[in-house]
């Protein structure tokens, strides 16, 4: 699923891609978006200070053009009516869909250390390392499970450079543990940082926590019960919440599952 955040201001994006499954692999280069867009992939039960809040789920049907604000175009409409039987060969081309989230791309200034924290502090397994000499960069792969069924971090190490400028565009990833305040306790055992302690949500129930990488990437801790994938959510800003939901649904057949408004939280 995909949580996507609207904020009016200068965003710069942080990540480098993201890599969708389907009967060709292709990346999504965090360079074709706008300075002022950012997004999130999560599950529905996140609970960071967010203001519009929305949930994208792959995979929906084809339909006709739609507008910024989500309503069809009569052309549309008209088009639809007329080819039921094209709707009805659409309808089964998504039951055979089987595009998902395979990867995010990020780069990090030393790529050991990355590894061991997230491997000891948030139970990570190093799926697989590649070095590229000719190119000066190395690559590694690290997530929950294997990667033909998982969501997977590629970390990339560019040799020399041992820093970053993260940006604003990138909010948090999110990831499911039985144990907030235990996984804390250990993180913090390991020399890693922690800015939000743990604690419900605001107005629920769902424990929470803020931690950073020794990159300065955010992670969030949500407490759930066993989940077949941890790494939950991967949270982006957006400039035009309407214009990202859209091309999502158009370019991608995810679904809007839901919207949230927290205007306690507009950002001044």
């Amino acid at each position: 699923m995909v949580r996507i955040i609207s904020m009016a201001s200068s965003i710069r994006p942080s990540l480098s891609t993201f890599r969708f499954s389907s009967s060709s692999r292709f990346g999504l280069p965090l360079s074709s978006f706008t300075p002022s867009r950012n997004l999130v992939f999560s599950p529905l039960a996140s609970a960071v200070p967010q203001s519009q809040l929305f949930g994208l789920r792959a995979a929906k049907p084809l339909r006709g053009d739609v507008n910024s604000t989500g309503v069809a175009s009569s052309a549309g409409n008209a088009a639809q009516a007329s080819t039921s039987a094209a709707h009805e060969s659409a309808l089964e081309w998504v039951k055979k869909d089987k595009r998902r989230m395979l990867h995010v791309v990020y780069r990090v200034g030393d790529l050991d250390r990355t590894i061991k924290f997230y491997t000891e502090c948030l139970g990570m397994k190093l799926l697989r390392k590649r070095d590229i000499p000719e190119e000066k960069y190395t690559n590694a792969f690290l997530g929950y499970g294997p990667e033909d069924s998982h969501f997977v971090i590629e970390l990339t190490y560019n040799y020399g450079v041992d820093k970053y400028d993260i940006g604003t565009g990138f909010g948090h990833f999110g990831i499911a543990v039985d144990d907030v305040a235990k996984t804390v306790e250990l993180i913090k055992a390991k020399g890693g940082k922690v800015t939000r302690e743990p604690g419900p949500v605001k107005g629920g129930n769902t424990v929470i926590a803020f931690i950073e990488d020794p990159d300065g990437y955010k992670f969030e801790l949500l407490e759930r019960g066993p989940t077949p994938e941890p790494l939950c959510q991967v949270m982006l800003r957006v400039g035009d919440l309407d214009r990202s939901i859209n091309f999502y649904e158009q370019a991608f057949g995810m679904e809007l599952l839901r919207k949230r408004d927290n205007p306690e939280y507009k950002v001044l």
